[in-house]
């Protein structure tokens, strides 16, 4: 009886030990080990009955909607003899799916931007040919027919005619920091979030694009400190520099212009666009008679969309939204022409919140699709057969999202998720089908084939591997808090509390945000990220998103304009208020960090706050807006010589007098978005106000500061930021 009793308590010592393993720094920062599987490269098919997946980054893998059943192998990497590739990171079908684009030798340039080695693969001939060998691709694009593709190199555009192997120039004045033809320039790119700036017509005869003319942008330079030298020393004497086109608020933008290439003639055509201040986005229509432009003003409160004849460059005004603020830029993202070649769709807050409206190719609008104290924030398309609208929406609650389905003549409408959390839907050609991907504060990713009423037919990732790695840990799920701020606003946050809480203690407070316009980090979806580490540590975590954040309508998430970090930090300090006072918070230990917008927030709030804060964590922040580039700063702003007193009394490097809290500021040297003039320029006001604060510089990281062990050594710094000063 003895040996059986001390063999048990062994058993349960075991299985106790087994289920409390310490989470790690390194688990979140170098090793993912926590990461959730998910389902990726997923391409529906022509028929809407089957869709293809990227195996491995080697096969291109069909499979059976309905039933999961693999069906061919299209793509199959090993299969090859003499490999060009080693492997694949995207691909694209032509229309017939005959021929596959795969994208492989990936190479970052900025945020979307990069260049890559492209490939077609030949389904009927069983061949891979080489788009181009006289250097590496941009934006490679299969025309419609499956003949030819477009693509940039050095600035301008070339075509390959896959038939004959030949390689044409298009257009010849491309250089750097001058010209760009069919990809943005760097604010474009990174403010209107798209990097092709090109577009075959539905006959694949004429290939549309816009050139950007950045000759009287001013260049901004940063130092580079490593390089090869001809002596072969691990160091470089005289730092490089890298130099590049980057429009400052209130300075001159890129001059943009929109042609057409007909490839029979070989001739460009100029469209007749006006005046014109910003052209983020073309496309063609669906029956190719016309050139579709998008036309912004400066200020971004006025829009317009214009048709272009592709043979004479006349054009005619379609549609003009306007907005007392700005246009939202969902407004762009979410435009999609119906498949009935008759009609398209817009996301507008013309009624206080963003909803779709219909309307005819003609510019009538026939109606407002969807209505009522919600946001959307996706469109799916439009189901022509069933007459049908799929569209995502924060209905139930500003913190979950929802897939729905909803009649062109709005009597019906059905909720096709069932779960309370994060659902997002990609739907099959034919909408008879959609994977959804669902997630929870409490669940990691699930994803799951559904018809078209919702109703499960299988899953195809649970991630039970996660939950059960999960299980051996003891860590504690996010829960949802709010509170209602000083102007009657209610706030809504979220609290992460340490391993084994124990309601009658005082916790050091660690606030974590972003902050930002239309951003949102309060959210019920999976989250489980290094704060858990920093909340096992002892820490209580909390997060709380201010006035001018998503899903609440209009007047909530515009509020920030024109004073941008005004509200944001109000809310922030009258949060850390909040949180001390609460039982089990020591009210004396609280310490905010954010990062970019976040670290703007962060430093402004330590002002505000003074005694509220012991401590604060600024990585890569803005601190005036005045060196932040045009696109973003002034949709918001408008420009510092009209709106001077908003740039300058929100601004960290006026703002310093009154911080008490200890200060950690960090940026990369390399930062080509937020540049580390921001952190120099507010350093040294500090200096020269006697605020002690700690500075950590990387050298050449840019915004997202990684690469080697420098995420690791950054996030060793901030915590030992916070335990110097909080615990």
């Amino acid at each position: 009886m003895r040996l059986i009793f001390f063999m048990l308590m062994i058993a349960l010592s075991i299985n106790v030990q087994a289920q409390t393993k310490q989470l790690s720094l390194e688990d979140f920062v170098t090793n993912s080990t926590f990461r959730p599987a998910t389902i990726d490269g997923i391409n529906s098919m022509n028929d809407g009955l089957h869709f293809t997946s990227l195996v491995d980054g080697k096969q291109i893998v069909q499979y059976h909607y309905k039933t999961g059943e693999q069906v061919a192998v299209l793509f199959d990497l090993n299969m090859l003899k003499d490999k060009p590739i080693n492997s694949i990171s995207a691909y694209t079908f032509s229309n017939d799916e005959q021929r596959i684009l795969l994208e492989s030798n990936k190479k970052s340039i900025y945020r979307h931007s990069y260049t890559a080695n492209f490939h077609v693969w030949d389904q009927y001939t069983q061949t891979l040919y080489s788009v181009s060998d006289y250097g590496p691709q941009q934006v490679a694009s299969l025309s419609p027919d499956g003949e030819r593709i477009a693509f940039v190199r050095d600035n301008n555009i070339y075509i390959k005619t896959l038939r004959f192997g030949t390689e044409l120039q298009v257009t010849a004045d491309g250089e750097k920091n001058k010209i760009i033809n069919g990809v943005p320039d760097w604010v474009y790119e990174e403010e209107f979030s798209f990097n092709k700036a090109l577009e075959w017509s539905p006959d694949s005869k004429q290939l549309a694009y816009i050139k950007f003319d950045e000759s009287e942008v001013t260049e901004f330079s940063f130092p580079l400190y490593k390089g090869e030298m001809p002596e072969k020393t691990d160091y470089q004497l005289y730092p490089g520099e890298y130099t590049y086109k980057y429009p400052k608020a209130g300075q001159a933008n890129a001059k943009v212009s929109v042609h057409v290439y007909d490839v029979k003639t070989r001739t460009t055509l100029a469209m007749n666009t006006g005046s014109t201040d910003y052209i983020p986005k073309i496309t063609w229509t669906p029956t190719g008679n016309d050139l579709a432009i998008f036309r912004l003003n400066r200020f971004q409160n006025e829009l317009d969309l214009l048709y272009a004849n592709p043979y004479t460059g006349d054009i005619r005004t379609i549609i003009n939204e306007k907005n007392k603020r700005y246009i939202d830029e969902q407004f762009l993202a979410q435009f999609t022409y119906l498949d009935d070649g008759e009609h398209f769709v817009v996301m507008s807050e013309r009624d206080g919140w963003s909803h779709l409206y219909l309307y005819k190719n003609t510019g009538f609008m026939v109606k407002q699709i969807t209505s009522g104290k919600f946001d959307v924030t996706d469109f799916y398309g439009y189901d022509h057969k069933n007459k049908l609208f799929y569209y995502q929406a924060a209905k139930k609650s500003p913190l979950q999202r929802e897939v729905y389905a909803v009649s062109f003549d709005g009597k019906k409408e059905s909720n096709l998720s069932a779960k309370a959390g994060t659902n997002k839907a990609l739907f099959s050609n034919s909408f008879l089908y959609f994977l959804n991907y669902f997630s929870s504060h409490q669940q990691p990713l699930t994803v799951t084939v559904h018809d078209a009423k919702g109703k499960q037919l299988r899953v195809l990732e649970d991630n039970q591997a996660l939950r059960d790695k999960l299980a051996e840990y003891q860590i504690t799920s996010r829960e949802f808090i709010s509170f209602n701020n000083s102007e009657g606003f209610e706030l809504n946050g979220y609290l992460i509390k340490p391993s084994n809480f124990d309601p009658n203690r005082k916790y050091p407070v660690v606030m974590t945000q972003y902050s930002g316009p239309n951003s949102q980090e309060v959210l019920d979806e999976w989250l489980f990220d290094w704060h858990s580490y920093l909340a096992s540590q002892g820490y209580l975590i909390a997060c709380f998103d201010p006035r001018g954040t998503a899903a609440r309508g209009e007047d909530f998430r515009k509020a920030s304009y024109l004073q941008l970090g005004k509200l944001e930090a109000d809310d922030q300090v009258e949060a850390a208020k909040y949180l001390a006072s609460l039982p089990y918070t020591d009210g004396n230990k609280i310490a905010i960090w954010g990062w970019s917008y976040g670290g703007f927030i962060t430093a402004l709030s330590l002002n505000k706050g003074g005694e509220v804060f012991r401590a604060g964590v600024a990585v890569a922040p803005v601190t005036n807006w005045r060196f932040y580039d045009t696109v973003y700063t002034e949709r918001f702003m408008r420009t510092p010589q009209q709106n001077p007193d908003g740039y300058d009394d929100n601004s960290p490097i006026n703002n310093v007098d009154q911080i008490k809290g200890r200060l950690l500021l960090i940026h990369g040297t390399a930062d080509d978005n937020v540049h580390v003039q921001n952190t120099h320029e507010y350093a040294e006001a500090l200096v020269q106000a006697g605020i002690p604060f700690d500075m950590q510089v990387y050298t050449n990281r840019n915004h997202s500061i990684y690469g080697g062990k420098t995420r690791l050594h950054l996030f060793r710094q901030i915590i030992h930021h916070f335990d110097t000063y909080l615990k």
